[in-house]
């Protein structure tokens, strides 16, 4: 009879509406770790293909500038600034040393010449992005954080919904995201170019050093606006504190978004020369959307860990995704 009743129980533990469901054994094993990241990328991959197709916005203005800068017109000059010189002197003086010396310096590099209409576009298609900068990675961030949480995402409305609730703010934000990138990457061009003193050199280091920090404060920016209730200077130093608080993950992060980068260039060297264009396609149907999920998932739980849990157990209460609460108007200090 004890049998019996043991083999009834297992007989209709279907209908146990007591038992363990899927959903626990899952948060059980939603550890951030390495192993669950692939687990969470391969079950995530469909939705993050259709934020892909959201995101390309942020990467159409650059797209269409690089078009104009690859395929207009363009004018070979000299880049070594000793050529002008060389070339007077040698055109006086036939000295055997001097036109050696010319010859080195001959190289030249194509650059392009744009026709007012050409700046126009050109301003424009960077006005369009500075503008949208911010909107479009508050979007994609709401998304990416539901994604990383497994939350019930619906990618395109919930996309417009992150846009829609931090509409003034993000595109403050994204103002001061878009001049320092900006900024950043000229400043990089320029003294990549000047190398070779040790000023140029320091200073080269020291923009490439910034840089690199920036890219790790990115990764947190926007998932802290979505998240907490903060003013623009509270994010940006917040921001800033877990660049260095999440520095072991961050730098996975980077060495992850580097290597993806180098895989597809790779592809491109190795198989475009025999007429096969299909890597020059594929970043754009999942890389923009896969680097903002590596980014996400190594920022997120950081802020969990350093805010959220800190402030939940007493005094916040989650709304919607938001924290609710004086208390997350504070900084991680």
């Amino acid at each position: 009879m004890k049998r019996t009743n043991e083999n009834k129980k297992k007989k209709f533990k279907l209908f146990d509406m007591n038992r363990d469901g899927k959903g626990v054994y899952e948060a059980e094993s939603r550890k951030p770790n390495l192993i669950f990241f692939f687990k969470l990328l391969f079950r995530k991959f469909t939705q993050l293909l259709q934020l892909n197709l959201l995101m390309l916005l942020m990467v159409v203005p650059l797209l269409v500038v690089l078009f104009i800068f690859l395929l207009g017109e363009k004018t070979p000059t000299a880049p070594d600034v000793l050529y002008a010189p060389l070339y007077g002197i040698n055109s006086i003086v036939d000295s055997p040393s001097a036109s050696a010396m010319l010859d080195l310096s001959f190289i030249q590099m194509e650059i392009p010449v744009f026709s007012p209409v050409v700046n126009i576009i050109i301003i424009a298609m960077f006005i369009i992005l500075a503008i949208t900068w911010g909107w479009q990675n508050v979007g994609s961030a709401y998304v990416l954080r539901g994604l990383f949480r497994g939350d019930p995402v619906f990618v395109f409305s919930d996309y417009v919904y992150g846009v829609k609730k931090n509409f003034k703010q993000a595109f403050f934000l994204g103002l001061i995201d878009f001049i320092c990138s900006a900024v950043l990457v000229v400043d990089f061009m320029y003294f990549y170019n000047l190398t070779g003193s040790f000023g140029f050199d320091f200073m080269y280091i020291a923009i490439l050093a910034l840089s690199i920090i920036w890219i790790m404060m990115r990764f947190y920016i926007y998932n802290l606006l979505v998240t907490f209730n903060l003013k623009n200077l509270k994010i940006l130093k917040n921001a800033l504190i877990f660049s260095v608080l999440g520095i072991l993950r961050n730098v996975v992060a980077l060495i992850g978004i580097a290597l993806l980068l180098a895989i597809h260039i790779f592809l491109i060297i190795l198989l475009l020369p025999y007429g096969i264009s299909i890597p020059l396609v594929l970043p754009f149907v999942y890389i923009v959307s896969t680097i903002g999920f590596i980014a996400t998932y190594a920022a997120f739980p950081v802020i969990q860990k350093y805010m959220i849990d800190s402030y939940q157990p007493n005094n916040v209460t989650e709304n919607s995704g938001e924290i609710a609460s004086d208390t997350a108007d504070a900084d991680t200090e």
